[in-house]
């Protein structure tokens, strides 16, 4: 429940997207740098998850009128020290399988290895924490979009190729949606907290807009790339992903509130990992 299961194809598709990117543009792939990088995304993710809890618990974020997921420390399943020494376990284990991939790829996969499980942990922590003062979304396309997928791309290529900063822009719009349409849900419990979110700071209205820009965006890109001729017309597999996005849309645009956006929280993560999926499919067979 602390690891938030359904949360963990954020770190999984970037390194899918990432590794197509690689094979498509410079036709390399290396098994271990692919089995380190997903293991080490994985660990990131579930240890900032664990921050999260943690923070937001000791800032009084996490109130009984909290809409969301159960969150273990708030509840007293977990002490905030166990929910603490999860958190270390998380972004050591993270930074030991790293190492293979610094040995592999050297200082720019240190930075970058650093740079995640810090902004992991100032996402609610210190005395500016991400977001809390409206940078979350930003810092989300970053690290879970352009750097996530870029960097995969690094370590299995040992090189950079524009095509991996264009294919990351979707996996960093629809893993942005994720926060979005939760803090969506949050605005009331976060506004009264103090916690100042991108969404608190747009308004519910704002926040459904940004919501459906985001996932249009995502849409955009793929197109762009065949009409281009850049890539081929498996580019556009994406595109059958229409089914999943369009009942999500209508249902934020149909201003959905508290509990009722609890399903689309869940199916934005499902249309990250199927848009995922078919957006690597199409990097490798164009």
């Amino acid at each position: 429940m602390a690891a938030r299961l359904p949360t963990l194809p954020a770190a999984i598709v970037p390194v899918l997207v990432g590794s197509a990117s690689a094979a498509s543009a410079a036709g390399a792939f290396h098994l271990g740098a692919f089995v380190a990088a997903l293991v080490a995304s994985l660990l990131i993710q579930i240890g900032t998850n664990l921050a999260n809890d943690l923070y937001d618990f000791k800032r009084g974020a996490d109130t009984e009128a909290r809409t969301g997921p159960v969150r273990v420390t708030h509840a007293g399943l977990l002490t905030p020290a166990q929910v603490a020494r999860g958190t270390v376990v998380c972004f050591g284990l993270a930074f030991l399988v790293g190492l293979y991939l610094v040995f592999r790829g050297g200082w720019p996969v240190l930075v970058i290895g650093l740079a995640s499980i810090a902004a992991g942990v100032m996402y609610t922590a210190g005395p500016w924490p991400l977001a809390y003062i409206g940078l979350g979304d930003v810092f989300t396309f970053l690290f879970f979009g352009v750097i996530a997928v870029v960097g995969t791309h690094y370590v299995h290529a040992l090189s950079v190729d524009p095509l991996a900063f264009v294919a990351s822009l979707p996996v960093g719009f629809l893993v942005t949606a994720i926060l979005v349409v939760n803090n969506l849900r949050d605005i009331p419990t976060d506004a009264a907290a103090g916690k100042r979110t991108m969404a608190v700071r747009l308004g519910d209205r704002g926040t459904r807009w940004e919501y459906a820009l985001l996932v249009a965006g995502a849409y955009v890109v793929p197109l762009v790339l065949w009409a281009a001729g850049l890539r081929g017309p498996f580019i556009l597999l994406p595109a059958l992903s229409l089914l999943v996005s369009v009942p999500l849309l209508r249902t934020v645009l149909g201003g959905a509130t508290g509990f009722s956006l609890n399903p689309v929280l869940k199916g934005t993560g499902r249309l990250h990992l199927l848009f995922g999926l078919l957006l690597a499919a199409g990097l490798l067979w164009s």
